[in-house]
């Protein structure tokens, strides 16, 4: 179905008539000889002279010309057939910890030691790539929490704000509960029964205003899932913390498994690349709950032909008086 997207931009038709009442008239160039009543000597004679047009000749091109201009930004368009958009999936929020302690090199990968976050970011990426019809979004948080993307198809952007994701610019102490928080103002307007935050961290909430186990039950209230996934290799038994001296807190497992628990969701334990690899597999079985579809059209921007035929327009008008400038130029270089 073809139609204008911005049909108004017609109403700008009689623009160059009230510029020519309202303006003064340019002053001539050169003097010349006018003659104000040629037409009425023509038409006595019954003769008309060689290369006198009637003034509407004259102004046809020029109104051809604007009334090209105005089609190509009025925005015609084809619309084709309503598809549907497929949207069948889950409302995934990723909500990852990029506190100090995520870049503690303690995990593997193709013989290489990396950092959590690293490791994270290499493996994480195949997953939110295989979530095709989920919506999903991305919270960092630190000693903050905020939404670094919001819900979205485009898989492809989730994954390059999470490869962009640095350690510490969230703060370096770790706020679950404020995470949690975030997440659940952004997924309760969504669909009951789709509402999913996978939330990865390798440490102990010790910052934020909201208790991880409070929020927790707050989301259980708005039927928000949570999945837990607690990252970081583990621990000699005889040795110190992960990161002795540096301030930062053991993983808390059993917080992290009541706040699965509370939401009806899981608890996730990664030592290494083989855990995390198994865990994104886990993570693709879930089964997806039926949303409402929505309807699209593929519109086809047909501006560039009227916007084409304008310009030619102009340039063979151009033409002519170019021609008989062109030999002066040369005989005066």
């Amino acid at each position: 179905m073809f139609e204008f997207a911005w049909p108004w931009i017609f109403s700008l038709l009689p623009l160059p008539w009230l510029m020519r009442a309202v303006l003064p008239p340019a002053p001539p160039e050169e003097a010349a000889l006018r003659v104000p009543f040629l037409q009425e000597l023509a038409e006595l004679s019954g003769r008309v002279p060689r290369g006198y047009l009637p003034a509407w000749r004259r102004q046809a091109p020029f109104l051809l010309i604007w009334l090209l201009l105005l089609s190509a930004a009025a925005r015609p368009q084809w619309q084709g057939e309503p598809l549907p958009v497929p949207s069948s999936g889950r409302d995934l929020l990723l909500a990852v910890d990029v506190s100090g302690s995520m870049d503690y090199p303690d995990m593997h990968w193709q013989g290489q030691s990396l950092s959590r976050l690293a490791l994270l970011q290499q493996l994480f990426a195949p997953f939110i790539e295989s979530r095709q019809g989920d919506r999903l979004g991305l919270i960092l948080f630190g000693s903050r929490a905020y939404l670094q993307a919001p819900l979205t198809y485009d898989r492809r952007s989730i994954s390059h704000w999470l490869s962009e994701a640095q350690v510490g610019i969230a703060g370096s102490e770790t706020a679950l509960g404020d995470a949690i928080g975030v997440a659940i103002k952004r997924l309760r307007l969504r669909p009951q029964n789709s509402r999913v935050l996978l939330l990865i961290t390798d440490g102990a909430s010790n910052a934020g205003s909201l208790d991880p186990l409070v929020a927790a039950r707050l989301a259980a209230a708005e039927q928000v899932r949570i999945y837990t996934l607690g990252i970081g290799a583990q621990a000699p038994a005889n040795g110190p913390g992960l990161l002795a001296g540096a301030g930062a807190l053991e993983l808390d497992e059993p917080t992290l498994r009541d706040i699965a628990e509370l939401t009806g969701g899981e608890y996730f334990r990664a030592r290494d690349s083989k855990d995390l690899e198994r865990i994104g597999e886990q993570l693709n079985r879930l089964e997806p709950v039926a949303q409402q579809a929505s309807l699209t059209r593929l519109n086809q921007p047909l501006y560039p032909w009227p916007l084409a035929l304008a310009l030619l327009g102009s340039v063979s008008l151009c033409l002519p008086q170019l021609s008989m400038r062109w030999p002066r130029g040369r005989r005066s270089a």
